[in-house]
């Protein structure tokens, strides 16, 4: 038999046949994060509350550390305790309706692009979208922003709908996702939503279209789908002016979700206070849209050059508007972002595309390729510093890489814009394989929290645990027992700090010490850390305790 011809490739698939298995992967790799434990604080916090509403079988009050809590609107805890309920409290559950929001804006985000651009451009952005590597990140560290975007990027698609379409039910179902969001973050999730929907009709010259109807129609629907939230918020804190908030009484649910939540926040002059940087964004983008920031510039910044020229408008100015409020903010945190990733996905997407040109086709595989290269660097070198205890985790990864060499290797043509896309999205699923897979995992053994909870209800099962002195969210969630808090020292099991020893000491307490654990907030990895060679230095240690009062 003949050899074939070096042209020759054994398997001949479309580009859309490999995109299916591509995007399967993905979806794979977004519930790769179900098993790993719920990170402090935030996460552990929300899950928490959550929790606590199904314990007390009250759905209207917030509580967080054994008192009244206004700060996050009541959505994602609605969704977390609905999943509950279903399900029983384990680290999955909380992360399921998260993960399950997120691919639909996934989905969302494909639908829109469709809309605007073909399916080639809708299937690259999913790929964008879900190899963003604060995306990918989010499912472990579960927050609000998982949830909002999905639901932004969904209400801004069937608000287009109704503009281009008219249809009545998909102005609803834009109301209804808008009045969804809004009760996940407040007010400002109007903000990527009007100006994709408005910046658009002003820019392409159809602003009659900003005074029709519809839009009072849609204000009025969305004020009607808040209630709920304005209802619970009423009933917990506008009720009760005699309730102690952020250290006052009188404080209105209603003012603070309407204000100081939102625009107290951006001007500093809310109860919750930061000190924000202009160009955080800017060089948070750099790391948390891996592997396609450049593309990204690249994008925005010929998207302006050919200003004129543009048939759509709604992706950039929902991205921009909401990036530079975020960055002319006080308040800012990098999964901030993550809202208006669809966006960011769909312009890359069509800018990708559009390169049919020898330079710009060369700048595209230049930039993609160095990219790969660095990021696989950067995943040797992180396991070289911090050198997990693998297991057979490891099988995962290597599995992954065999199948996706066979697919990239034999299934495209190393010079095609295809085969550079694809090879890219590999290297963003091989990496974050590794991340969930083996390297979250093994960190988590230094959360003290939910390691001290899983040995306490292996030991002393149903036994209460009391917080002394000493904060952990994730003992909280993971306990299946009631943890009070106390700074008053009582007989019993306690789970405290060095510091908290020596107070009970001096009340008059001694403890019989059950079992130390490394603390360390995974979610704020630093150098230290990461390095084993320094990792002892920079861990803290919490200890679980039996406290007895010492005999006069």
């Amino acid at each position: 038999m003949l050899p074939l011809p070096a042209t020759v490739r054994p398997f001949a698939f479309s580009e859309k046949q490999i995109w299916v298995f591509i995007i399967s992967l993905l979806t794979l790799l977004q519930f790769s994060a179900l098993q790993v434990p719920i990170l402090e604080p935030d996460g552990a916090l929300y899950a928490g509350i959550a929790k606590t509403m199904v314990l007390k079988h009250d759905y209207l009050n917030l509580y967080a550390d054994g008192h009244e809590w206004l700060d996050k609107p009541h959505f994602p805890f609605w969704m977390a305790a609905l999943s509950f309920q279903l399900f029983g409290f384990h680290t999955w559950s909380y992360k399921l309706p998260a993960i399950l929001f997120l691919l639909m804006g996934a989905w969302y985000t494909y639908r829109f692009a469709f809309s605007l651009y073909g399916s080639t451009t809708a299937r690259w952005a999913v790929c964008i979208l879900l190899t963003a590597e604060h995306i990918v990140i989010s499912n472990n560290d579960v927050r609000a922003e998982p949830y909002l975007t999905g639901l932004i990027i969904a209400a801004v698609y069937h608000f287009y709908r109704s503009v281009v379409q008219r249809w009545h039910y998909h102005l609803i179902a834009a109301a209804l996702f808008t009045a969804c969001a809004i009760m996940t973050k407040g007010i400002f999730a109007l903000v990527p939503i009007g100006a994709a929907i408005g910046g658009h009709l002003l820019f392409a010259g159809q602003w009659k279209q900003i005074f029709q109807w519809q839009w009072i129609v849609a204000l009025a629907l969305i004020a009607l789908f808040i209630l709920p939230e304005l209802f619970a918020l009423y009933q917990q804190f506008d009720l009760h002016p005699e309730k102690i908030v952020f250290g006052s009484t009188g404080v209105s649910g209603l003012r603070f979700f309407f204000w100081d939540s939102q625009f107290g926040r951006f001007m500093n002059t809310g109860p919750i206070k930061g000190a924000g940087d202009p160009f955080f964004f800017f060089h948070t983008l750099l790391w948390a849209f891996l592997p396609w920031p450049v593309m990204l510039y690249a994008a925005v910044i010929i998207f302006f050059r050919k200003w004129k020229q543009q048939s759509e408008y709604y992706c950039l100015c929902g991205a921009m508007a909401t990036f530079v409020l975020f960055s002319l903010s006080r308040f800012q945190l990098p999964h901030y972002l993550n809202i208006i990733f669809p966006f960011f996905a769909i312009l890359t997407a069509q800018y990708i595309l559009s390169l049919h040109t020898g330079k710009g086709l060369r700048f595209f595989r230049t930039t993609q390729y160095t990219i790969i290269i660095l990021l696989a660097v950067a995943g040797v070198v992180i396991d070289l510093l911090y050198k997990p205890v693998m297991g057979y985790a490891w099988l995962v990864p290597i599995a992954a890489l065999i199948v996706l060499y066979m697919l990239l290797h034999y299934w495209l043509d190393r010079s095609t814009k295809e085969a550079v896309f694809y090879r890219t999205v590999a290297m963003s699923i091989l990496l974050n394989l590794y991340v969930n897979t083996i390297l979250y995992p093994d960190m988590m053994q230094y959360q003290s929290g939910s390691e001290a909870a899983r040995y306490a209800n292996a030991t002393i099962p149903g036994t209460p645990v009391t917080l002394f002195q000493n904060n952990s969210y994730a003992f909280e969630y993971y306990l299946n027992a009631p943890v009070p808090r106390a700074d008053t020292a009582a007989e019993g099991v306690m789970f405290t700090t060095p510091e908290g020893l020596v107070s009970l000491q001096q009340q008059g307490y001694s403890y019989t010490l059950l079992r130390r654990f490394p603390n360390f907030y995974v979610s704020k990895l630093d150098l230290p850390f990461v390095r084993k060679a320094t990792r002892t230095s920079a861990l803290g240690e919490k200890m679980l305790v039996r406290v007895k009062k010492v005999s006069p």
